[in-house]
């Protein structure tokens, strides 16, 4: 990527902000004090992310005891009415195995949940409110953040606390105009679209229709699916038109 210039050599501004061409031709504005911005705000949002889990984290700790007090109560009060000759009794010393080791089952199954459940969270609060505030989204694709979500959702993923997206061939992706650093939520689903074969048919302005519904075979039928319907329904429309675009 190099700065671009006019006929008598100066640099190209756009709202006084020097413009670079990338290695495809494509031209992007560089904003420094946009992008010094962006980062304290990701920053930001990455230590309050960070923190919540670690509260959470420390949350779980609770279940280091016994997940449930009665059954552990009553395993506890059957050893302790053991007398030594009940001890040699293989069948009691098997039946307060089989009591411990349901308590502490319980106790490993409810922590798994909680630990499932607080990933499941994060993942919807960084990735999920990620496309519900994107302006990239709001701005230059025909149809809503959920289904914006279900084709392009899979290539973010969760790293050390960061929003991380990757390209199909799973390598991460950078920054044009930050290099060195990962391109920003917005920048990467603006990437993920370019390289989509059908972004003419999600993206404004390119012949969509309406709710982002695609014309059948290029011909301007009538879309596919339906894009008014629940939530499944569009999800369904939209893997529909991007199977019809490849």
């Amino acid at each position: 990527m190099k700065l671009k210039l006019d006929d008598q050599g100066h640099a190209v501004l756009q709202d006084g902000k020097p413009v670079y061409v990338k290695d495809d031709g494509t031209d992007v504005v560089f904003d420094a004090l946009g992008t010094t911005q962006t980062i304290a705000r990701l920053n930001a949002e990455a230590k309050s992310h960070r923190e919540r889990a670690e509260t959470a984290e420390k949350s779980l700790k609770g279940f280091e005891g016994i997940a449930d007090p009665a059954k552990a109560l009553e395993a506890l009060q059957l050893v302790a009415n053991l007398d030594a000759k009940k001890l040699v009794d293989a069948g009691e010393i098997e039946k307060v195995k089989t009591e411990i080791g349901k308590a502490f089952q319980a106790q490993l199954d409810t922590a798994n949940g909680q630990a499932a459940k607080l990933e499941q969270q994060l993942y919807a609060e960084m990735i999920g409110g990620s496309f519900a505030r994107s302006k990239f989204a709001q701005e230059k694709l025909a149809i809503p953040p959920d289904l914006v979500q279900a084709y392009f959702g899979k290539a973010f993923s969760i790293e050390e606390g960061k929003v991380v997206a990757k390209d199909a061939n799973g390598n991460k992706l950078y920054s044009a105009s930050n290099p060195g650093e990962l391109a920003g939520f917005d920048e990467a689903l603006g990437m993920l679209v370019n390289q989509y074969p059908g972004k003419d048919h999600i993206l404004k302005g390119t012949g969509a229709s309406g709710g982002g519904a695609s014309s059948s075979g290029g011909g301007g039928g009538k879309p596919q699916g339906n894009f008014g319907g629940s939530k499944a329904e569009r999800v369904a429309a939209i893997k529909q038109m991007t199977s019809n675009a490849q």
